[in-house]
């Protein structure tokens, strides 16, 4: 790899400074590689894709393992590769910077820290301590450089409330939150209230199915796709080896890359 960690991290902060990017989630090295081919300008790593690839459901990955994944993402790549730190596998704020600074060491651009605490009961942390997670997550980052971006989940964990996520998302901005995500929003209505009400703050919006055009128009700066890409690789998978299983067919290998493509890709890459 030929660009520094500080110059994707300078890369990364500017690509949110205007105009509006995608920034695809890779679940593995080889995902990430070909994303970059592709000619995306940054990436962000899926908590649920990496679980899946190694054979857990989402939010089962110990805190080692991730930051070993991270590390091995952003290194594959030369452009910026933010890391989904779930809740920085903590609950109290000293722990979670202990967390993040862990995870700036991995080469990352920037990272994000979520609100939802992993229980049905209550899924979403008391909004002082979730705003004092941030800070603390804030004054881990220090001069580093790493992005931080404050995810409030509760359109995702049952609890769609539009003035509690404003609320929240606004005092993580306060708390040193450089962009804001609300994964779980769909409408346009709801979409362009919550990038009014954080303005000037960028947003990351959770593709809702809406062209990236329109997403761009309502004021959107970022637009990650979370474990989609890795759903559509399983579902392929799956429905590739359920048609020999069931079938005894194999008409859906019509329909796969070619070997000589991926050695393309690849090739020269030495094993780390």
């Amino acid at each position: 790899m030929t660009a520094t960690v500080q110059h994707k991290r300078s890369v990364f902060a500017e690509l949110h400074r205007e105009g509006c990017f995608v920034i695809p989630n890779p679940w593995d090295v080889g995902s990430a590689i070909a994303l970059q081919g592709l000619g995306f300008k940054a990436l962000a790593s899926t908590s649920s894709g990496m679980a899946w690839a190694m054979g857990h459901a989402d939010g089962e990955v110990k805190r080692a393992t991730v930051l070993s994944h991270l590390h091995a993402l952003a290194a594959a790549v030369d452009i910026p590769v933010n890391a989904d730190f779930e809740g920085g596998f903590a609950d109290e704020p000293d722990a979670v910077a202990d967390s993040v600074y862990l995870c700036v060491e991995t080469g990352v651009a920037g990272l994000s820290i979520e609100d939802a605490t992993g229980d049905p009961e209550q899924p979403l942390y008391d909004f002082t301590l979730a705003v004092e997670r941030i800070a603390a997550a804030r004054a881990a980052i220090g001069s580093s450089g790493v992005l931080l971006t404050a995810r409030s989940e509760g359109f995702i964990r049952n609890r769609p409330d539009m003035d509690e996520t404003i609320r929240r998302l606004t005092a993580f901005a306060e708390a040193g939150a450089d962009c804001l995500y609300a994964p779980g929003l769909r409408s346009e209505t709801d979409i362009a209230t919550v990038i009014r009400a954080v303005a000037p703050k960028p947003i990351n919006i959770l593709a809702p199915g809406l062209p990236v055009a329109t997403l761009a128009d309502l004021g959107a700066r970022r637009i990650s796709v979370g474990g989609a890409l890795a759903r559509t690789a399983w579902g392929e998978f799956l429905r590739a080896a359920k048609e020999i299983a069931e079938k005894g067919t194999f008409t859906a290998f019509e329909r796969a890359a070619k070997g000589g493509e991926l050695n393309a890709l690849f090739a020269g890459r030495q094993e780390s």
